[in-house]
């Protein structure tokens, strides 16, 4: 399958779970709070190379895959996102994703979406900020979804990625690594094919 499909398909299926988001935090009121990075700079995050394709793919179309494939491999294994960018230098987890339009599933997903355990039960992934700041809407939302309130699931619609590319929806690796992964993906695709809407080498 081409590049440019898997990024459409990844693309259809972040617009679908964002519609589910959306519909999700209006039933609930919940909500990240305004210039939160928080999340963002836990260094163990972990996403497959798949849900950053279409990333990729606009920084290849953008001319600026290299460079950033470049300043990727100096980074330590395990550092914050790269698209992430800190608003203050004294409190790194005041900031806001560089890239938004292109952020992972993992990001999407974070916050609004649930989990099976053990049991079967659905259990709401979300922040200790969200939790202890917004506690009646968060547990009212923990009741509503016991009772049937719908919530995106993380195997669902990781399952569903993985259906477009099983190998890159499958490779679960620290955020810049999947990052890395999904602009060599690129770079590799184009090295011996025409360049997309015929465009000259913009590599």
């Amino acid at each position: 399958m081409s590049i440019e499909r898997r990024v459409r398909l990844v693309e259809c299926l972040f617009e679908d779970l964002d519609t589910e988001i959306s519909t999700f935090k209006h039933n609930t009121t919940l909500h990240c709070i305004s210039g939160c990075g928080n999340c963002c700079t836990n260094p163990t995050i972990e996403a497959s190379p798949l849900e950053f394709l279409p990333y990729a793919f606009h920084l290849f179309l953008n001319g600026q895959a290299e460079d950033t494939l470049k300043i990727l491999n100096t980074k330590a294994k395990q550092s914050i996102c790269h698209i992430y960018s800190p608003l203050n230098v004294v409190d790194n987890t005041l900031g806001r994703c560089n890239n938004y339009k292109y952020r992972g599933l993992i990001c999407r997903l974070f916050g609004y979406a649930a989990s099976n355990d053990k049991y079967g039960q659905k259990r709401l992934v979300t922040c200790k900020i969200i939790k202890e700041n917004q506690k009646g809407s968060h547990q009212d939302t923990l009741e509503a979804i016991k009772n049937g309130l719908y919530v995106p699931l993380f195997t669902d619609y990781y399952m569903q990625l993985s259906q477009i590319d099983f190998t890159l929806g499958n490779l679960i690796t620290p955020i810049n690594k999947a990052l890395k992964l999904a602009i060599e993906e690129v770079l590799q695709y184009y090295a011996y094919r025409p360049f997309p809407s015929g465009l000259v080498n913009i590599a």
